[in-house]
Formats: C-alpha cells, sequence, structure tokens
C-alpha cells in the first residue's frame, strides 16, 4: 500500500528533470490533471529533494535522499513516518536530461516568467513505449520551468523559482516522528 502511495505521491513529477547538481533552488510546482490542479512546493539539491505537498491526504511531506536509496512519507498529524527503498524511476533526479531520453527536437524559444526558454519535443522510453513531452528550458539556468505531455494528459507548471541555498535540515528526517510499523 505505503508503494502505491509512494508512487501516487510522487509519480505527477515523474519526468521532471532539473539543473546542473550544483544548483539549489526551491519551486511552487502546479500540476494539471484529468480537470485537477495539485499544488506542491519542491526544494531541490543534486542528490535529495523535498516535496511539501499543499493538498489534503496522508502524505503531507516526501522527503527523498537518492544518495541514501530511501525516501521518508511523513504524516505531519500524527507525527509519523513511512521509509521506502528509492527507485530511480519514482520521481524527480534532479539530473540535467531526462534518464531514458530517446530525440530532442528544438522547436523554438518562448519567455516564461521572465526567463527566456528553449522549446524542445523531447521523446522518452517509458516501461514499452515511447511518450512525447513538451519542455520548456530556462537558458540562463538550465532549469524546465513547464513539461506537458503531447498527448493532453497533463501539463506541469513551476513557477516563482528562487536558485538559493538550501538547509541540510531540510532533507533530513524530523528527530520527533515515529516509523510507522
Amino acid at each position: 500500500m505505503w508503494k502505491l502511495l509512494a508512487a501516487i505521491t510522487i509519480g505527477s513529477c515523474i519526468l521532471w528533470i532539473n539543473a546542473v547538481s550544483a544548483v539549489e533552488f526551491t519551486v511552487d510546482r502546479v500540476v494539471f490533471e484529468n480537470g485537477h490542479r495539485l499544488r506542491a512546493t519542491l526544494f531541490c539539491r543534486a542528490d535529495m529533494w523535498r516535496i511539501e505537498h499543499n493538498a489534503t491526504g496522508p502524505v503531507n511531506v516526501t522527503i527523498v535522499r537518492k544518495d541514501k536509496g530511501i525516501m521518508w512519507l511523513l504524516l505531519p498529524r500524527t507525527r509519523h513516518f513511512v521509509t521506502l527503498p528509492y527507485e530511480r524511476d519514482m520521481g524527480p533526479t534532479c539530473q540535467r536530461d531526462f534518464l531514458t531520453e530517446q530525440r530532442r527536437e528544438r522547436i523554438g524559444t518562448e519567455i516564461l516568467q521572465g526567463h527566456h526558454t528553449t522549446v524542445s519535443e523531447v521523446t522518452v522510453h517509458e516501461g514499452s513505449e515511447d511518450v512525447t513531452y513538451y519542455e520548456w528550458r530556462a537558458d540562463d539556468v538550465k532549469i524546465p520551468l513547464r513539461l506537458a505531455r503531447k498527448d493532453g494528459r497533463w501539463l506541469v507548471d513551476y513557477k516563482n523559482l528562487r536558485i538559493t541555498q538550501l538547509s541540510p535540515q531540510l532533507f533530513e528526517l524530523p528527530s520527533n516522528y515515529f516509523p510507522i510499523e
């Protein structure tokens, strides 16, 4: 059950890829899928990230520690957490490119949220099929600001990008939380 919950929790940003590993940043993520809008705040470093979900549900915070091979699902109302193994296809990787990119074609340029972006059509291999996305990557910081599935199933907007040094505490398990057995 927790693996399913983790996949759903992180699934909306499964293909989002961040910038050069030295860049640390926060960004507001808005996912549009099936007529619904889901909001979250993403804090990202090279090998770890934190998602603070702004929707009601059992998991309010997800911390992924790629460097340790784990992720924590935090339930703040009860001060409990679940530890799951990190699987590289479960969420954002904070790397520069799609992990299974097959083809990339530059479509043009656009200004998005004050950043000059390069718009590309990117085809990636997912499971047994190739899926095509549109990506708007900021030219100055090399971070995608929008990602849309070509078939229209979903769109992810990243707004209020802030390049900043992040506290290591953001990526640690709170000491007053207890594991769910």
